[in-house]
């Protein structure tokens, strides 16, 4: 074990080198040198980088060193580090009060994520005395030195605002905290056809009725795992979703297909609670079906973008080429918000083939 030193460019402003935990007496002769530095994010030290500081370093290290490539990236946030009392208070109200507002699991797991992340960046702080500039401050920096993605950057200020409004009651306009310019992406959609090719992949009967379901129907996959044998209405000709996304139930069109193909894997496996089981009894997983999905995908050489929610799209974008209404897509899908169906709009504009291209029409 020796201690690293990185190379540099010439024009580095410092050297920068790691000296093991075990080296104490070199750490301490590095301490009392005029330029040295100790950089805790990267946990690596640094001096000036001249000709007499790197005489003077080299001086203390004797033979212990070797050269390395290149340091590691600095990180905005340390998550190594050990949260102080105050910080871990915080941090339990949070679990606390989002527990006590019935959000969902995922949502729990997302926030407390983000706000412990928040809480290693200002363990010293009291959570009170931080300013808003202070925030964004904060968030600047993990845009551009870890590159979170802007549904990321949107997550973290819910988690930093749901502290500071419902824990620490602040008024919502106290912490308006800037967020990112949400992109509009068009879903990801397959064909019919392709759509065809996905669900006729599985030989395995319950994977087929799976993906069968998570299209006819347009679920969700945690709505699929969720689905108890009795939301299977078939007398009524409908399925039943309890407790979807926002805590909110419907009701979604049963095919006879699937219906048909339903009642096949039910004679054979034989559900008892949840309609699909996994092996040891309990409720099917998340990544099981993703594992499924992607295997047709392999299998059928379909667009390799595509993941088992594209199914859903690919549900309401036939519905609305089949001249279903806008209004009874959005209950089908269970969205809050019209303008969340809309965006299926977008796509058809797109695939119109009654539009003719301006180029096509050059003589």
């Amino acid at each position: 074990m020796k201690v690293i030193i990185f190379s540099q460019s010439p024009k580095a402003k410092r050297i920068k080198f790691h000296i093991p935990y075990q080296f104490m007496e070199i750490r301490d002769k590095v301490k009392l040198l005029n330029t040295s530095w100790y950089h805790s994010n990267q946990k690596l030290w640094s001096v000036i980088n001249t000709v007499e500081a790197k005489k003077q370093l080299l001086g203390i290290l004797g033979n212990q060193w070797e050269m390395a490539k290149e340091p590691p990236k600095s990180k905005v946030i340390d998550v190594d580090v050990v949260l102080l009392e105050s910080s871990q208070k915080a941090l339990d109200a949070m679990h606390q009060k989002i527990v006590l507002k019935g959000y969902s699991h995922s949502t729990l797991k997302t926030y407390k994520n983000f706000f412990f992340k928040f809480l290693c960046y200002f363990n010293s702080r009291n959570l009170k005395d931080v300013t808003k500039e202070e925030i964004e401050a904060f968030m600047y920096k993990l845009m551009v030195k870890e590159k979170f993605s802007e549904s990321a950057q949107n997550q973290f200020v819910n988690a930093i605002k749901f502290y500071y409004e419902n824990v620490l009651e602040q008024p919502r306009e106290y912490y308006n905290i800037q967020r990112p310019k949400k992109s509009i992406d068009l879903p990801n959609v397959l064909c019919k056809g392709d759509v065809k090719k996905i669900l006729d992949q599985p030989s395995n009967i319950k994977h087929k009725a799976i993906l069968a379901t998570i299209y006819s129907a347009g679920l969700r996959i945690g709505e699929v795992i969720n689905l108890r044998v009795a939301d299977v209405r078939s007398e009524e000709g409908y399925i039943f979703i309890k407790g979807a996304k926002g805590k909110k139930d419907r009701r979604t069109i049963l095919s006879t297909k699937l219906l048909d193909l339903l009642r096949e894997y039910f004679r054979k496996d034989k559900p008892a609670y949840w309609l699909f089981e996994g092996q040891t009894g309990g409720q099917y997983s998340t990544s099981s079906i993703q594992s499924i999905f992607r295997r047709a995908i392999k299998e059928t050489g379909i667009n390799p973008w595509a993941t088992p929610h594209t199914l859903r799209h690919s549900f309401a974008t036939h519905l609305l080429q089949q001249g279903v209404s806008l209004r009874h897509i959005q209950d089908l899908l269970g969205h809050s918000s019209s303008k969340t169906t809309e965006i299926y709009t977008h796509i058809l504009r797109v695939n119109n083939k009654d539009f003719k291209n301006p180029l096509d029409s050059m003589e």
